[in-house]
């Protein structure tokens, strides 16, 4: 008979370990792409260019509201990556990895003294698509307006503000993911996207959008 302090509900050592491999999660396609390259693969760092330049350009753009310098960040963001492909391990998904990086560039640039009075792009082309197909011409226009609009007013959220909400709402990050990628808690992004939200909520008030009509 089994001692009363004695050891419950014993399991083979190879259940244990099952167990704990099954709550690892797999390395995503991105991930694997990485490994290949820390492999020898130049092959692989190329399709990663190729699927993330475009995304990054279009969220640094909007972190620091000038477009030669977020392309510049790019380049820097990919040559980080380049030079860490020894020590790189897939602890978390590919995606959170280089946005991390992306961000810290982007806040790091946004400190230089030239960024006080930063240059805000009347370029609207990365705006959100608020007009619905087949729309009329004047609702087409309203709606470039509106999202121009929307545009700015995104451009003057604080920066870690504008970076948890276009994480989330536009390159559909979970908020894990965002937390890794700022380096914050869940619970900080949270915060920080409820802010974000409200604060353009309030912006856009009932007569903002015949203010655009007018303009």
């Amino acid at each position: 008979m089994a001692s009363r302090g004695g050891p419950r509900n014993l399991r083979p050592a190879g259940g244990f370990q099952q167990q704990v491999e099954a709550e690892v999660p797999a390395p995503d396609e991105d991930a694997l792409r990485m490994l290949a390259f820390q492999a020898g693969d130049a092959a692989a760092f190329d399709a990663l260019f190729q699927r993330w330049s475009a995304p990054l350009l279009r969220y640094l753009e909007r972190m620091v509201k000038d477009r030669a310098s977020a392309e510049e960040l790019v380049q820097e963001a990919f040559l980080r990556v380049y030079r860490a492909r020894e020590r790189y391990a897939p602890e978390a998904r590919f995606s959170t990895w280089i946005y991390r990086i992306a961000t810290n560039l982007a806040l790091n640039e946004l400190r230089r003294p030239r960024w006080r009075d930063p240059h805000q792009s009347r370029d609207a082309a990365g705006a959100p698509e608020l007009a619905a197909a087949g729309a009329g011409a004047d609702e087409l226009v309203h709606a470039r307006r509106l999202g121009a609009w929307v545009e700015r007013e995104l451009g003057a959220l604080p920066e870690r503000q504008r970076a948890a909400l276009w994480l989330t709402a536009v390159d559909g990050l979970s908020y894990a993911e965002v937390a890794q990628a700022l380096e914050v808690s869940e619970a900080a992004v949270k915060a920080l996207v409820h802010r974000a939200r409200a604060g353009l909520a309030e912006r856009l008030g009932p007569g903002d959008a015949q203010r655009t009509e007018r303009e």
